[in-house]
């Protein structure tokens, strides 16, 4: 029988006053738009840019497209390995709130949305980079995203995961651009139509570890298709505010950090590769180190290495050899 892992999870609101805390991944979305001079700017206008994009998708009973506005909670799963009250910061995530301010309602909106890990950041900014640096033709070294995909599992199906939010966790990324993406005619009132892909992604078959599918869809008013990594039934367990909340929120992510796709001044065809040089694009009035976030990937994984993996490995791989996902996820 495995060894049981103690979980925690911390809330921090993410509005314009939102400071990073110390154990936050700085390479997030939301930690990078809270630094330096312009962050408060930033903040305002990202969360005006989500609001915006919400209320255009949720139009019924909207005339002046300003019904709703969305309140979101950083979430910080936190793992003690040991059961000594030391814990390490296994993930984060968004969980949004739909305000109706017509009604003065309180509606919930998607857990999920961003995924944050620091785990993540060994494999690929450590792990893999050092296997390519020694293989030329294995695309990944054995058992790759094993251990953080039986990680995400235990923290998602854990009771202190369940007491605190009613459904499996929804991520939103963007589109690989090594792959090729073709229109369907499936099209979803929500979610938009349907693309698939030539072949599976090195960041679907990783996610794929953490038991999650994947499915492509471009909303309406947007110009690239979204990757939607989900367990269970996308169109089915979730509402249709839950589905516009993680679209809304997460676009406005891509747009800001990969405007060449998700800001591009044309829409996807119906054969689509994105592409980062693309020049026909439009910039977000919002300040976003692209490189700076590459160059902290690698520290962070680096520092996972000396704080996470080598002080509980031996731990840590009794656990995975011994770990049953049906059995934890029943």
């Amino acid at each position: 029988m495995s060894k049981e892992f103690t979980c925690s999870i911390k809330r921090i609101r993410f509005d314009e006053n939102y400071q990073p805390a110390d154990n936050t991944r700085l390479t997030t979305n939301f930690a990078n738009l809270a630094r330096g001079e312009s962050r408060e700017q930033n903040l305002r206008n990202t969360l005006r840019m989500i609001n915006n994009r919400f209320n255009a998708l949720a139009q019924s009973d909207n005339p002046k497209g300003d019904r709703y506005s969305l309140k979101i909670d950083i979430i910080s799963a936190d793992l003690d390995i040991e059961g000594n009250g030391k814990t390490f910061p296994i993930i984060e995530m968004l969980k949004s709130t739909i305000i109706d301010h017509h009604t003065n309602q309180r509606i919930e909106g998607m857990i999920g949305n961003s995924f944050s890990s620091y785990v993540r950041d060994y494999d690929f900014s450590v792990v893999l980079k050092e296997h390519n640096k020694e293989n030329s033709t294995s695309y990944a070294p054995e058992g790759f995203g094993d251990l953080h995909g039986k990680l995400y599992q235990y923290l998602v199906n854990s009771e202190t995961f369940k007491a605190e939010f009613n459904q499996q966790p929804v991520i939103c990324l963007s589109v690989s651009t090594a792959r090729t993406y073709h229109r369907t005619t499936n099209e979803h009132p929500i979610l938009g139509v349907e693309y698939k892909q030539d072949q599976y992604s090195r960041t679907d078959e990783y996610f794929h570890k953490m038991g999650l599918q994947v499915r492509f869809f471009m909303p309406k008013g947007s110009v690239a298709p979204l990757a939607f990594y989900f367990a269970g039934d996308l169109l089915r367990d979730y509402t249709d505010f839950e589905l516009i909340s993680a679209i809304s929120t997460m676009e406005t992510f891509q747009k800001i950090y990969r405007p060449e796709i998700y800001n591009a001044n044309s829409s996807a065809a119906q054969i689509y590769q994105a592409s980062l040089e693309y020049p026909d694009y439009s910039l977000t009035r919002i300040v976003y180190d692209r490189v700076e976030r590459g160059q902290l990937a690698v520290k962070q994984g680096k520092w996972t290495e000396e704080n996470f993996i080598k002080p509980y490995r031996d731990i840590l791989e009794q656990w995975a050899a011994n770990y049953n996902v049906e059995r934890n996820a029943a």
